[in-house]
């Protein structure tokens, strides 16, 4: 018997997750064990216990899908890995490896993908299953409550810049300067971008100046948008949208210049108004992007292991993680909140 685990566990959907010991699992073949140090928690976490997708979780499961740590056990036919990797588990649990979009390196969107923390357990636990060819490789010695974030908040931030196709020395506006945004600040300044930073909240804006962003503009001032093309002479060429709010989706219209395109990862219920005649005639491209392969993976990771990109963290113990579920559904989280598996309380 290897004993057991914490683990936090959502039995119905909307209620709070329940803080129970289960048995330690073991690794199939082609899989590892993880010992979970750090998990960020997402606001994907939030949806997923609140079942405001179309397709919810099956129940009961363990939430977390940014999970640090460091490989205890190895399944049969893994030869890459072995026991003291420090590794992270990301949303991307595994895909089929064999449909058009495995094989182009469109992994995210394999329509047989499984998701850490969704179709499988997660990492609100202190150890956690993960597919040996999909998860990432973390640096020696590194900090898993500071590289915790960057397995999801990173990498997707930094795909959905990618995908605006902003050229070093353009612009790029983001809306949102929560914990995506605040990552993808920093992501942009070391591309090379000048960026815009949007939000309601002016701590947030703070931080965004903070961190580098030349234009700070409030959301809800009546001349935003005006402010935003002014600045930066006619629209931004690129505009990542990470708010969760149908209205920042709208207003990323505004923003962006002729020929440019807007990237929306932000995942708000609803719908938003797409404007036709100025989508055509302004040859504006919407793009949605989901989090990032496995290469992208390896690149957000490396400039945060490289110090480039850091993750503003608040701790928390996993006895806690109600409680941060809370503020994040009220926006109480600035930047990242991290379990801490090491913190008892």
């Amino acid at each position: 018997m290897k004993g057991t685990m914490r683990a936090a566990v959502a039995h119905r959907l909307g209620i709070p997750l329940s803080i129970e010991h289960l048995p330690i699992p073991s690794p199939g073949p082609g899989e590892v064990l993880v010992k979970i140090r750090a998990s960020g928690v997402c606001h994907t976490d939030l949806h997923a216990v609140q079942g405001d997708w179309p397709i919810q979780p099956s129940l009961p499961f363990i939430p977390g899908h940014e999970g640090a740590g460091v490989v205890t056990e190895v399944g049969a036919g893994v030869k890459h890995l072995r026991s003291g990797d420090p590794v992270g588990i990301a949303w991307l649990h595994d895909a089929c490896g064999h449909c058009e979009y495995c094989i182009s390196g469109w992994e995210t969107l394999c329509e047989r993908q499984r998701n850490s923390g969704y179709s499988v357990n997660g990492t609100f636990s202190d150890y956690a299953i993960a597919d040996a060819a999909y998860v990432a490789r973390l640096p020696d010695n590194c900090d898993f409550i500071a590289l915790a974030p960057i397995l999801c908040a990173g990498v997707t931030s930094y795909k959905g810049i990618r995908e605006t196709e902003a050229r070093p020395g353009e612009w790029i506006a983001i809306s949102g300067i929560g914990g995506l945004g605040h990552l993808a600040i920093q992501y942009a300044k070391t591309m090379g971008l000048h960026v815009a930073a949007i939000d309601i909240s002016e701590s947030k804006l703070a931080l965004a100046r903070s961190l580098g962003a030349e234009i700070v503009v409030n959301a809800n001032d009546a001349s935003a948008l005006e402010d935003i093309r002014r600045a930066t002479g006619g629209g931004a060429q690129g505009v990542l949208v990470t708010a969760v709010s149908p209205s920042a989706f709208t207003q990323a219209l505004g923003m962006v210049r002729r020929k440019g395109t807007i990237s929306l990862v932000g995942l708000p219920p609803g719908e938003f108004a797409t404007p036709i005649f100025d989508v055509v005639l302004k040859r504006i491209t919407l793009r949605g992007s989901i989090v990032g392969n496995r290469q992208d993976l390896a690149e957000a990771v490396a400039m945060a292991a490289y110090g480039k990109v850091r993750a503003q963290v608040e701790p928390f113990p996993l006895s806690q993680v109600n409680a941060v579920l809370d503020r994040l559904r009220v926006g109480g989280i600035e930047g990242r909140a991290v379990l801490d598996m090491s913190l008892v309380a």
